[in-house]
């Protein structure tokens, strides 16, 4: 049974979508909770260990090749959470994490555009030059009045998100919750040595000896709300969603994501950003919806519906990662081929969607 584009969004749906939108823009401050008591490797490291167990026991596994899997976590699992901790732990304000991290959507759009030789519009195009615009100027600024390192963390790892993305979209369409939980098993061990060799066995040693005392109990509540309200909960309602309504209608909650972040970040540690850097965000935010609009019939660029993106939530923000998440979505022609096959943003889990359906991510959203 397929999508039908005529349909309503129901008011609790509605709701629905501000809920994973909310959760989503607070798993930045949440994961800058955790980043006090654990360091990067090792808070990722413990991240996905916990979605991996019951994953391996209780998740079907998707139908295709375990190597594209093991791509999928590479990039969107390691790349994109190691550069977005490391950048967070450098001293990236989460709120402008959540902005910076929405880079993933015209990264991915132009990825897409050089390694699948997707068509891109011309409303595309500018769109996703004023998004870069944007960052430049994003990173400019904090040169000038901050450490320039952190922003270039997070870019970097919103790039390993969009190459995430384009390699979700090889795979092929399968259902994307499952996707997102299959590849949370890769992280792991590559991220449990990089912390061994970076991080040392010291701060190992004492961040996990003291894992269950008073002064850590924050950052374990925030590590257990990354991973069952961001991932699990947040990811879960959006795949049902997405497998309820087009695309194009669902994504575009997903760019509440920064603006819960930035506020989210505001309230708890003071972060009050600079109007620069708020301008800026918002001008990539808008530059991302605008490009997003599907063309009306008859459009000379309506033939040109082949880019592909995610949304994040990182953590996404993948957009929408989680974003900090960080996530992901079926195609439109794999979402009508099978049944339950849905799109989800982020931080945690993206698949492919058409260039009417852009909208930054997850993990990272943050995922």
């Amino acid at each position: 049974m397929g999508v039908r584009d005529d349909r309503p969004v129901l008011l609790r749906d509605r709701i629905l979508a501000l809920v994973v939108a909310v959760a989503w823009g607070l798993n930045f401050p949440a994961t800058a909770i955790a980043l006090e008591h654990y360091p990067p490797f090792l808070l990722a490291a413990l991240r996905f260990t916990l979605l991996a167990v019951p994953t391996l026991l209780f998740v079907p596994r998707p139908p295709i090749p375990f190597r594209w899997i093991v791509l999928v976590g590479a990039t969107l699992g390691v790349l994109q959470f190691a550069f977005l901790y490391l950048g967070m732990a450098a001293g990236m304000p989460s709120g402008l994490a959540s902005l910076v991290v929405q880079a993933s959507a015209p990264f991915t759009v132009l990825l897409a555009g050089v390694l699948l030789r997707e068509r891109l519009s011309a409303r595309q195009v500018v769109g996703v030059s004023v998004a870069v615009a944007a960052l430049a100027v994003i990173a400019l600024h904090r040169a000038q009045t901050a450490a320039l390192l952190p922003v270039v963390l997070v870019l970097c790892g919103a790039l390993g998100w969009a190459i995430g993305n384009v390699a979700t979209r090889k795979a092929g369409p399968v259902n994307p919750l499952h996707l997102t939980l299959w590849w949370a098993v890769v992280p792991p061990i590559p991220m449990a040595v990089l912390s061994f060799l970076v991080e040392g066995p010291d701060r190992i040693g004492q961040a996990l000896g003291t894992a269950f005392t008073a002064d850590a109990l924050p950052a374990d509540l925030a590590v257990l709300y990354i991973v069952l309200a961001a991932s699990v909960v947040g990811y879960g309602i959006w795949s049902r969603l997405m497998g309820r309504y087009p695309s194009s209608t669902v994504a575009p909650f997903s760019m509440l994501v920064p603006v819960v972040g930035v506020l989210a970040s505001w309230a708890a540690f003071g972060e009050v950003p600079d109007l620069v850097e708020v301008l800026a965000g918002a001008v990539v935010v808008g530059a991302v919806l605008w490009s997003s609009r599907p063309p009306r019939a008859g459009d000379a660029g309506a033939g040109a519906r082949t880019g592909t993106v995610t949304v994040a939530g990182a953590e996404t923000p993948p957009s929408g990662r989680d974003a900090a998440t960080s996530g992901g979505v079926s195609s439109a022609s794999g979402r009508r081929a099978e049944t339950g096959a849905s799109h989800e943003p982020p931080p945690d889990g993206p698949a492919a969607v058409s260039p009417a359906e852009l909208s930054p991510g997850a993990d990272a959203v943050p995922r």
